[in-house]
This record gives C-alpha cells, sequence and structure tokens, in this order.
C-alpha cells in the first residue's frame, strides 16, 4: 500500500509542476531495413524547463562532461570518450514549440529551424503503459506514419524527438514498420540551477550552419555521398589544417581520405533506415 501512495504522490507531484523534469526514453532504432533483427538502442533525455525542452543522448551529455573537464585539467587528448550513436539534439521552446534541430557534419554544426506541422489524429483507443493511462493518436512525419500514446492527465503537449501538440504527454511513440520507437522508462528531477543550455552555445571546433529542413537535406545526402568535402575545402583553403591521429602522430591526407571514402559507402549501404526517410528519397 505505502508502494503505490508513493507513486501516485510523485506522479501529482509531475502533474502540478513539470517544469525542471528529465523524462527518460528508450530509442530503439534499425539501422538497416534488411536486418530488423539487428535493432540498436540508445537511451535519451528530454529535459523540461519552463522555456522549453530539450532532447538529446545519455551518452553525449556524459561524453561532453568529460571533454569539459578534461579542457578544464588542460588535457586535450579525448580519446577513449563514447559519444554513441545519436548525435542529434532537438530544441523545443514554450509557448510556441519552436523546433530547432542539431547536428554535425564533418567540424560543423548543423541547426535546423524546423517548422513542419504534424497533423495528429488522436482516437478512442487507451491503454495502461505503466502507471499512466494513456491514449492513441497517429500521424505522418517525415516520410513515416507514426503511432503514439500520450498522457491527457499530464498536461504538457511535448514529447520525444520533435514530436509535440498533442493534449498530453507522449509516452510512446513508434513508427509502422517498428524499426523507431521511443518509450518512456523514468522521470526524475533537475536541479534549478541545472537548466538546460542551448546547442546555439556549444563550442564547436567549425561554424554553425544555419538552414532549413530542405537545405539541410541537400547538406545531409552530400555528406553522405561526399565525406571529405568540408577537409578537403579547408584544406585547399588559407586554413593550414594538420591531421594526426589519437596520439599526436601525422597521418596522409590522402590516404585517410580514400579510407574514409569507402568507408562511408560501406556504411551508407547498411544505414539506409534513418528516423525522417524524406533524406533518403
Amino acid at each position: 500500500m505505502k508502494k503505490i501512495i508513493v507513486i501516485c504522490v510523485l506522479f501529482l507531484g509531475i502533474i502540478i509542476n513539470a517544469q525542471n523534469k528529465r523524462f527518460v526514453y528508450e530509442y530503439k532504432f534499425v539501422v538497416d531495413s534488411t536486418a530488423k533483427d539487428k535493432a540498436e538502442q540508445e537511451i535519451m533525455y528530454l529535459d523540461i524547463a519552463k522555456k522549453g525542452s530539450k532532447f538529446y543522448s545519455k551518452k553525449i551529455f556524459i561524453a561532453d562532461s568529460i571533454r569539459e573537464d578534461r579542457l578544464v585539467k588542460g588535457i586535450r587528448d579525448f580519446s577513449g570518450i563514447d559519444y554513441g550513436k545519436i548525435s542529434f539534439t532537438v530544441e523545443k521552446s514554450y509557448p510556441d514549440y519552436k523546433v530547432l534541430f542539431f547536428n554535425p557534419f564533418e567540424v560543423d554544426y548543423y541547426k535546423v529551424t524546423d517548422q513542419r506541422k504534424l497533423d495528429w489524429k488522436i482516437l478512442p483507443e487507451k491503454e495502461k503503459i505503466g502507471e499512466f493511462n494513456t491514449q492513441k493518436a497517429k500521424t505522418d512525419f517525415a516520410g513515416r506514419q507514426w503511432t503514439a500514446w500520450f498522457v491527457p492527465d499530464l498536461p504538457i503537449q511535448d514529447g520525444p524527438y520533435k514530436f509535440h501538440g498533442l493534449p498530453g504527454m507522449i509516452i510512446k511513440i513508434e513508427d509502422k514498420t517498428q524499426s523507431h520507437s521511443f518509450v518512456l522508462k523514468g522521470i526524475t528531477k533537475i536541479p534549478d540551477n541545472q537548466e538546460w543550455k542551448s546547442d546555439s552555445e556549444k563550442k564547436i571546433l567549425g561554424s554553425l550552419v544555419e538552414v532549413d529542413p530542405e537545405q539541410y537535406k541537400k547538406q545531409f545526402i552530400d555528406h553522405r555521398n561526399n565525406p571529405n568535402k568540408e577537409m578537403r575545402q579547408r584544406m585547399s583553403g588559407n586554413t593550414k589544417v594538420n591531421i594526426i591521429d589519437e596520439n599526436g602522430k601525422p597521418l596522409d591526407p590522402e590516404k585517410l581520405f580514400r579510407e574514409r571514402e569507402k568507408k562511408a559507402k560501406e556504411e551508407n549501404a547498411k544505414n539506409n533506415n534513418v528516423l525522417e526517410l524524406y533524406l533518403l528519397k
């Protein structure tokens, strides 16, 4: 009985004050559509504050902390840091829910203002998921058909990734092929003095490039087909670029480029099931 009371009190507290909360999601994804039995997963954070939300990988959070700690200590060796497989970050501002998507290509960091509308169809089906009473909804987005389960009693019109706009928090969403899914696994409180900072302020080696979804699509395809383009451009200009390995030893640029191009072709053949399928069409 005590356990039930504790859960109810916690849930009530979340409803009353949803700010400074971290919603922990498990993201399962299939990289290769021909090998659906080989699903991968990564833990993602959705941090909610008064100004909005930020969705990002737990491994990126840990990796950035390690990197910053080394910089403070004057250490320039960043080897051995695990950045995971999910490099993107999604930010939403409240109350307008303006969506910003961040993702690195080479040394540059891309900032995408995504104003595409989510046209939801709320369905009558309901389901108990964990401690939550949820309702079903569907939408088409970025080349996929999505089914979501949201909590009407949790009045936050937000959810994982770019998903938002339902009359309640999205705690589960998956695409029709069941090759991409986000499922809520836990909720924790974030200290008031640790409100998230925008990736617009993130320290990067290159430039912050601002584009719209269609411009980003062109860059995405170009990066897949020409993984060395940005590095070659930098080396052909006035900027001096020294390429070294993790031990600080110089590398032959042309040999490195050939290896990168070969690896990119191999990875592209397998990486045919990206989250936003419109990017490949």
